[in-house]
């Protein structure tokens, strides 16, 4: 028996796309067959240059600053404009500040700014991508799937990071709600939380030789994930054959286990 992992016909929103994890799910998602609106903010010639690899007729990318649930909104009504409906949100974005914070040094400015990236703008880019989702005529069995992209740190925290951490738990959390919530309407809401991955937000700590080293200590695999083996568990949870999974935390951390 032959396994394809298809998204024939169906829409995708990827956030944060332009780099990383979410450059790799753009390639994956487009290769299954599914149109893809992905999200950049600052990075417009990589975006640009991933668009045309990818075929412009079938993925396209949207700057947008999401920092707030209005400014998901219109990336929202954006994919809908472009490609009529949306079938899958992936809720990629995201900021990890790399300097270490001790909490009473912590600005509420600090605090404010990654909590209105990581969750806020998620819980903007969730509310009106459901509500589309109920009003489209379903294309398969399924209404919808969103996959929100969490941490190991949002399991098991992570000092000096703790805005980091908090936007990244309260995203396990909103999966269980919302999963329980949205089943009984067919939309599937997983998440998958990786460990060390080498992408550019993480590259200045992998890059310090102390730094590294501590972190590769927590591996039991010696080594930091690689974008590609974050958006293969992504693409999976988004076809058929992931079809009796929903409000599930999928760990890929290279079996560092203290975490799920």
């Amino acid at each position: 028996m032959s396994i394809h992992l298809s998204l024939s016909g169906k829409v995708a929103l990827i956030t944060g796309g332009s780099r990383g994890i979410g450059a790799a799910t753009v390639r994956m998602f487009t290769a299954a067959g599914a149109k893809v609106v992905f999200s950049y903010q600052k990075a417009k010639s990589q975006a640009d240059a991933l668009a045309k690899e990818c075929g412009e007729s079938n993925c396209r990318a949207v700057a947008s600053t999401l920092d707030s649930p209005d400014s998901a909104r219109t990336l929202v009504a954006e994919v809908v404009k472009q490609f009529c409906r949306i079938d899958i949100l992936v809720a990629n974005h995201g900021v990890w500040p790399a300097e270490d914070v001790a909490i009473d040094q912590m600005t509420d400015e600090h605090w404010r700014s990654t909590v209105s990236i990581n969750l806020d703008a998620v819980f903007g880019l969730v509310k009106h991508t459901v509500a589309q989702m109920k009003t489209q005529p379903r294309t398969g069995s399924a209404a919808g799937h969103i996959v929100l992209i969490s941490s190991t740190s949002g399991q098991r925290g992570e000092a000096f990071h703790c805005d980091y951490s908090s936007t990244k738990g309260a995203l396990i959390s909103l999966t269980k709600s919302l999963s329980s919530e949205l089943a009984p309407v067919g939309i599937y809401v997983n998440c998958v939380a990786p460990g060390w991955v080498d992408t550019d937000m993480s590259r200045p700590t992998l890059d310090d030789p102390k730094g590294s080293g501590k972190v590769l200590r927590t591996i039991p695999l010696g080594r930091v994930g690689k974008p590609e083996e974050i958006a293969a568990p992504v693409l999976f949870l988004c076809t058929e054959h992931a079809g009796f999974i929903s409000g599930e935390i999928f760990n890929v951390n290279g079996g560092a286990v203290l975490v799920g």
